[in-house]
């Protein structure tokens, strides 16, 4: 898979594409139909997928930025399994916010992406304070030379799954269910970073990773750990700020039970198997240490049967 981060590739070399648009953040089943229809009826055109860094809705509000259920290279690994030849991951910036329709068509879509088949939802909006709808765009598609594809949403227990809803059952740490909407356990992948080596001391070793920010999943949490020579490694996680000892960034820290090897560096893949709590303030690191002891038999507990 190619990934175009700017829409000045050589166009010799650019085919022209079946392109799936839109915000794909979590690649969920309702992103999948997007995806499948791009590829299944490109004919001899590549297939594609279209997506903008930040989100366009935490770009508008960036004092609120809005919770991310992937992170940059999740994504780019996870559109690469779904069978697209090139990934357009465009910057969102106030340039890029100021386009509209008509503009957006001609110099993202049609000379950016050499488009001639666009999928999108039926709920599509673009250009400018999102003037465009899907009738516009099929308009547009008359005038500048390419097909619309206007996919349905896909629903889960008589509901729409959206980004929205995956975001709402991660907070309620609703794993079941996040997992039907994605129709795969709910992954964060990083590099291991160096800490404090605090949890060491205390008798939970972590390795320590960063989520994208902010996560929409915190808390602490059962889950199984692959890479760098693991395969499904039991653990017990936390991904929060870590206030009993005055943390303010995010963290993904993870204890793996009857492991002592060096990780630093490595990139490993966490997934998310149960909830079990949320970040709580301690007084001391004594009843923090109880409490993780707690945590971790809950963890052993439930992983026996998952």
């Amino acid at each position: 898979m190619r990934l175009v981060r700017y829409l000045n590739p050589d166009r010799d070399k650019l085919p022209a594409t079946s392109v799936a648009v839109g915000n794909f953040d979590g690649l969920h089943l309702g992103h999948q139909a997007l995806i499948a229809a791009a590829r299944e009826g490109a004919g001899k055109l590549a297939p594609a997928l279209m997506c903008f860094e930040p989100l366009p809705a935490t770009f508008f509000s960036p004092d609120e930025p809005q919770p991310r259920l992937l992170g940059v290279r999740d994504r780019i690994r996870l559109v690469g399994e779904q069978g697209i030849d090139w990934l357009f991951m465009l910057r969102f910036n106030q340039e890029f916010a100021r386009l509209s329709p008509e503009r957006f068509v001609r110099d993202v879509l049609v000379s950016g992406a050499r488009a001639e088949r666009v999928v999108v939802g039926a709920d599509f909006r673009f250009g400018s304070r999102a003037a465009g709808d899907v009738a516009m765009l099929e308009k547009l598609g008359r005038r500048y030379g390419f097909s619309v594809v206007r996919v349905d949403a896909v629903e889960e227990s008589g509901e729409r799954i959206s980004s929205t809803r995956v975001r709402t059952a991660l907070s309620g740490g609703d794993l079941d269910t996040v997992e039907r909407l994605l129709g795969r356990p709910y992954v964060l992948s990083g590099r291991v970073l160096r800490g404090r080596a605090l949890g060491r001391d205390l008798g939970f070793p972590t390795v320590n990773l960063r989520p994208p920010l902010p996560p929409a999943l915190s808390g602490i949490l059962a889950v199984r750990v692959s890479g760098a020579g693991l395969v499904s490694h039991p653990g017990v996680a936390s991904i929060g700020r870590r206030p009993t000892i005055g943390g303010d960034e995010w963290l993904l820290e993870v204890h793996l039970f009857d492991y002592d090897g060096e990780l630093y560096g490595q990139h490993l893949e966490v997934a998310f198997v149960a909830f079990i709590r949320n970040e709580e303030h301690f007084d001391d690191l004594d009843a923090m240490t109880e409490q993780m002891k707690k945590d971790a038999e809950k963890a052993k507990d439930i992983l026996k049967n998952k």
